[in-house]
């Protein structure tokens, strides 16, 4: 799901995991942009999700594929999203 690439750029550049990721793309709260707001091609998703070990909400892009998806890079929410995920929660 996570190449060795996105791996070591997810860690070098954020301090992100691939299970940290995996986490807040499967909190079930997670807020989904399908298709990515800021994709240039179109076909990655943006998830905000939590993730319980990192205790924080995260920011993942992932590309859907036949057999789920393949995470390509995450990084602690900004502000915006944040916002975005707690007001979420608020309207359930």
């Amino acid at each position: 799901m996570w190449s060795p690439e996105a791996q070591i750029h997810m860690w070098e550049a954020h301090e992100v995991t691939p299970e940290e990721a995996t986490e807040a793309i499967e909190d079930i709260d997670a807020v989904w942009y399908e298709p990515d707001p800021a994709s240039k091609s179109g076909l990655t998703s943006r998830v905000v999700g939590y993730s319980h070990s990192r205790v924080r909400i995260l920011c993942v892009i992932v590309l859907p594929t036949d057999e789920g998806y393949q995470g390509i890079n995450a990084w602690p929410a900004n502000a915006t999203y944040r916002r975005i995920y707690r007001e979420a929660q608020d309207d359930d």
